[in-house]
C-alpha cells in the first residue's frame, strides 16, 4: 500500500505520488469528515482505498479505525471501426465486424440499419459481445448504411459502413 495523504497534528501532508497533484481533502477543517477528492480520474487510479484514524491515547479505537472503499473507474468506449467482411454480391454471405479499442467494463455492441429504411437486428444474427452482424442471402434491398454503437455504463461511441449489394 502507498499513502497518498496525511493529516497530523494540523498539518496537511501530500505524499510524492502520481495522484499528489489530483488529490486533497474535500473540506479545509478535519473534523468528522475527512473525506478527499481526486481530480482528473484514470483507470489507473482504480483500486482499493484506505482511511486509517488514529486518535491519540486512545487505546478503546485500535482496529475499528479503518475504512475501506474500493474504487473502480470507468472508461467510455473509444470511437469504435467498422470492417466489412466477405463479397458483397447478391446471394452471397458478409459479415460487418465493430470493434472499440477501449472501454471499462467492455462494451457492449448494437448493428442497425439506418438509411434507406431503418432495420434492427437480434441474435444470433448479431452478436453484441463480438460486434458482429452476419447477413447472409445478400438481396439488393439489403443495401444501406449501417450504424454500429459501441455503448458501456461510461458512454458510447460509433461508427458506420456503407453496404452497397
Amino acid at each position: 500500500s502507498v499513502q497518498i495523504l496525511t493529516y497530523l497534528d494540523g498539518v496537511v501532508k501530500v505524499e510524492e505520488t502520481e495522484l499528489k497533484p489530483r488529490v486533497g481533502f474535500l473540506y479545509p477543517v478535519l473534523t468528522h469528515n475527512i473525506s478527499i477528492f481526486i481530480n482528473g480520474t484514470r483507470e489507473r487510479d482504480s483500486g482499493q482505498y484506505m482511511c486509517t484514524v488514529n486518535v491519540v491515547d486512545d487505546v478503546t479505537s485500535t482496529g475499528k479505525n479503518v475504512g475501506i472503499i474500493n474504487l473502480t473507474v470507468l472508461v467510455p468506449p473509444a470511437t469504435p471501426s467498422c470492417r466489412l467482411r466477405g463479397d458483397p454480391a447478391v446471394g452471397a454471405n458478409i459479415t460487418l465486424s465493430c470493434a472499440s479499442e477501449k472501454g471499462k467494463p467492455p462494451p457492449l455492441y448494437q448493428w442497425q440499419r439506418t438509411t434507406p429504411t431503418p432495420q434492427v437486428f437480434f441474435p444470433p444474427a448479431q452478436d453484441r459481445a463480438k460486434g458482429t452482424l452476419k447477413l447472409t442471402n445478400l438481396s439488393l434491398d439489403m443495401s444501406g448504411l449501417y450504424v454500429c454503437m459501441a455503448e458501456n455504463q461510461a458512454g458510447l461511441a460509433e461508427c458506420s459502413v456503407v453496404l452497397e449489394v
